[in-house]
């Protein structure tokens, strides 16, 4: 029986489970290496060596331009505000294109990124959570992802976290087609470049666009699960260590500020002090304008404390 995802979002760790005690030692790495996640950030990193021998003007823009469509509107806008947490409403077709651009920032797809941030929300810094500092800070930031998940096992977390995702059938065909979009856009910078100047600007596009992008793109991400669950102040006592740092809510596109966001979730808007600059939400502001966003969640005035 599917999960009600509204009970999901709003339940605390000690609602969640049990085993609600705060995670207090690292541990060792708990299931086998996932092999292909290795290999796939490996080979970014290992690309990213690259970068001073194919730079160019052009893929520096490229690089720029796909960071904010990937990051800030896939991931920041698309994963997690609309999906993850619902904080606004749009179309359908809206919502499968933005999964489809979110799926091309190089984290997972669409229904597995949801149904991990979910089961983080409902255990933040708690037993159960994916990626907590108090298991590690680099376990929380990257090696988190490296750990091998059964189809059988992968099947359940998403039918637990994400069952009105897996209900879709496009979102199921872009999970069974995620490496796909990647190879094609690929394939697209490449060519783009070559048709343009020749093979110089297609590794150009294709490295800076690509391996640059993606690296920034996830590490910026990872920040948040990392860095903003151990530096940084509070607005509010939650139940987890979620903090705000000015310097990830940058790179990030306001996602930075993320014990305000762990404080109502929901909430479209993260920015709760006038200073605490929030570009996605401004995005969705914008979106409610033109007609493709509505149902805000706490769409309002900024609070002044």
């Amino acid at each position: 029986m599917a999960t009600d995802v509204k009970t999901i979002e709003n339940c605390s760790p000690a609602q969640e489970t049990s085993q609600s005690q705060l995670i207090s030692v690292h541990r060792r790495f708990p299931h086998p290496l996932d092999w292909v996640n290795f290999f796939w950030i490996g080979i970014l990193h290992l690309g990213l060596l690259a970068a001073p021998f194919t730079f160019s003007w052009q893929g520096l823009g490229v690089m720029l331009f796909l960071y904010w469509l990937t990051g800030g509107i896939g991931i920041c806008l698309g994963y997690h505000r609309l999906l993850s947490h619902r904080s606004f409403v749009t179309h359908r077709p809206v919502r499968w294109l933005i999964a489809l651009i979110g799926g091309l920032a190089g984290e997972g797809s669409a229904v597995h990124w949801t149904a991990n941030h979910r089961q983080h929300h409902a255990l933040s810094d708690h037993v159960g959570d994916p990626h907590s500092p108090r298991e590690g800070f680099w376990w929380s930031h990257m090696l988190w992802c490296l750990q091998a998940m059964s189809r059988e096992a992968r099947v359940k977390h998403h039918a637990r976290y994400a069952p009105d995702m897996t209900s879709d059938p496009i979102f199921r065909f872009l999970d069974a087609t995620y490496i796909l979009w990647h190879l094609l856009l690929a394939a697209a910078l490449f060519g783009i470049g070559y048709a343009q100047e020749g093979t110089p600007l297609g590794w150009s596009l294709l490295v800076w666009g690509m391996f640059v992008r993606l690296v920034v793109v996830l590490h910026c991400t990872w920040f948040i699960n990392s860095v903003t669950h151990v530096w940084g102040y509070r607005n509010f006592e939650t139940a987890d260590d979620s903090k705000n740092l000015w310097w990830v809510a940058l790179v990030t596109f306001g996602e930075g500020w993320h014990n305000n966001h762990h404080a109502i979730p929901r909430r479209a808007n993260y920015g709760r002090r006038w200073w605490e600059l929030d570009v996605t939400y401004a995005t969705i502001w914008l979106l409610g304008k033109i007609g493709l966003a509505w149902n805000i969640a706490g769409d309002g005035s900024r609070e002044s404390s």
